[in-house]
């Protein structure tokens, strides 16, 4: 005879009848409901949504996904190893955003981190597998295999900075959200020159990428006249600053400013000034650029540097893509450029 007594590990989770019966309708109004689908009116959709409330009913997502051909996930795809993700605070700062205009959206996101070339195979085989609504991808390089990969599998998708290359042929310009480089480079210089600096010097990002281009092409619509010997390549990393600084000292111990492409390099730049007895900002004056305040502000002395607001750009990307998502037409939203601002701290 079966033991009558109820088992306290019994799955009891509300089913989607047990939401029709409480909300008064029928299964499948309730399913249309739960799962995103038109054609219900609205008072029967508050009675359901109570319902669901009311009984902390779980939807089933394989049949959300049926019903709305969404799978309610993003993937967010990096083209950086690892450890510079996980590093570099204007990462996690724009994943947060990105994280937090997902959450809003009841959409999940999927981390796709690109370490080399043999990487692109096993992204490729999982956009092909449908597995995600849509995507966003940064820190892109200008022979980057994404954007091919992208209009080939048609994925909605929205960059994070300006890509190096259009989209060709006949395919859509992808839209992007990126800040103005250029224009915020152009004010850290000209803050310089307003200090009475006239040998000033530029650590320059990686060339491969867009937001380093353009902000050598800042620091030169200020001072069309430095050669490139005061132009020093880095790789937005604290050592990358720290041997471009070292380098620029050995060949030019008379500059007496420095604009840093990010603010990673620019604490590595103030690390060899201070190791080599040249005071700041007395005899070198010294801008970055992001605002990254872990990094800014915990530099000595403290950084002067460009804002770029890193969140609110990944939130925007989210909406771009969840316009685009949502579009009833074939239109692709605009690009987005956000303003840059100087804050000042003690090193310039």
């Amino acid at each position: 005879m079966p033991d009558p007594t109820p088992d306290p590990h019994r799955d009891v989770r509300p089913t989607l009848e047990a939401v029709a019966a409480r909300a008064g309708v029928s299964r499948a109004t309730a399913s249309r409901v739960v799962n995103g689908g038109a054609g219900v009116r609205q008072p029967l959709v508050d009675q359901v949504r109570r319902a669901v409330e009311e009984l902390g009913y779980i939807p089933n997502h394989a049949a959300r996904t049926l019903v709305t051909r969404r799978n309610g996930a993003v993937a967010v795809i990096i083209d950086e190893p690892e450890f510079r993700v996980f590093s570099d605070p204007f990462f996690s700062r724009q994943i947060r955003g990105i994280s937090r205009e997902l959450n809003a959206h009841d959409a999940q996101l999927v981390l796709l981190l690109v370490e080399g070339s043999g990487d692109f195979e096993r992204v490729t085989r999982y956009l092909a597998g449908g597995h995600v609504d849509g995507v966003l991808a940064f820190s892109l390089h200008t022979d980057d295999e994404l954007p091919a990969i992208i209009r080939r599998f048609r994925v909605p998708t929205v960059f994070g900075g300006r890509p190096g290359h259009p989209a060709g042929g006949d395919a859509p310009q992808v839209p992007y959200v990126d800040c103005d480089n250029r224009g915020g480079a152009g004010e850290a210089v000209r803050h310089l020159v307003s200090l009475g600096r006239r040998r000033i010097a530029h650590i320059a990002g990686p060339r491969d990428q867009t937001s380093a281009l353009d902000r050598i092409d800042g620091y030169h619509d200020v001072l069309p006249d430095a050669g490139r010997e005061l132009v020093a390549d880095g790789d937005f990393t604290a050592e990358g600053g720290a041997r471009a600084m070292a380098g620029l000292l050995d060949t030019h111990p008379d500059l007496d400013a420095v604009f840093v492409s990010n603010d990673l390099m620019a604490s590595g730049a103030l690390r060899i000034l201070r190791e080599r007895g040249v005071r700041v900002p007395e005899d070198v004056a010294v801008v970055g650029f992001d605002d990254m305040t872990s990094v800014a502000e915990a530099a000595v002395p403290p950084l002067t540097t460009i804002r770029q607001d890193v969140e609110g750009m990944g939130r925007l990307m989210v909406r771009l893509l969840m316009e685009r998502l949502n579009s009833d037409t074939d239109a692709w939203p605009e690009s987005v450029i956000t303003p840059t601002e100087l804050v000042r701290r003690a090193s310039a």
